[in-house]
């Protein structure tokens, strides 16, 4: 090995370049910002009912008779919140769930955390319903994924269906089929 051959990367870096490569990693697996503003509008949704404003020498107690229904929204916000960084599948639940609790903790809730709260879930919970995972690298993707232009849609394959048994039987006995364009799909009947 010369002086001028590199090091293998995270063998010889420092920790906090290492942690922030392997977070960077993790964040774009999933919907990390989408979690965040949930994780961030169920704060003052929660907080707000209960706390005392000092102003000078007067206290403003926001206390409201809906207090433990924005305390429950408020902690569901940030329960999804947390579920969309460690369960990324739930991602359209999550979502769906964070913009119906947003919408009831405007009535609920002091307007929603005064908007502030409403706001920061509306807008999670819109990027976690809209969120989809990237597509592989096209040296990971599978073979039946590579078909050239033309040949079909992406991950249909266009080859016959081989019987259980080998002998080269289509499975479908019922005619209809992608390939022969029996499918019904463009017939009148």
């Amino acid at each position: 090995m010369s002086a001028e051959t590199p090091a293998a990367p995270g063998h010889n870096e420092h920790y906090l370049r290492v942690f922030r490569r392997n977070f960077r990693t993790w964040r774009g697996d999933r919907p990390f910002w989408a979690g965040l503003f949930v994780l961030l509008g169920g704060f003052p949704i929660a907080y707000f009912p209960y706390a005392n404003l000092q102003i000078g020498h007067l206290t403003l107690a926001m206390a409201t008779t809906a207090g433990a229904g924005s305390l429950i929204i408020g902690v569901l916000l940030v329960v999804l919140g947390i579920s969309l960084w460690f369960q990324k599948h739930v991602r359209t639940f999550a979502g769906v769930a964070a913009i119906l609790l947003a919408l009831v903790s405007i009535p609920v809730a002091n307007l929603g955390g005064f908007l502030i709260g409403f706001l920061l879930a509306m807008i999670g919970g819109a990027m976690a319903v809209s969120w989809a995972p990237a597509a592989p690298p096209a040296e990971e993707r599978p073979a039946s994924a590579s078909l050239a232009k033309g040949d079909g849609p992406e991950g249909v394959n266009a080859e016959p269906a081989i019987a259980a048994n080998g002998v080269g039987e289509p499975n479908d006995l019922s005619g209809t089929s992608p390939t022969n364009g029996a499918n019904g799909r463009h017939s009148a009947g």
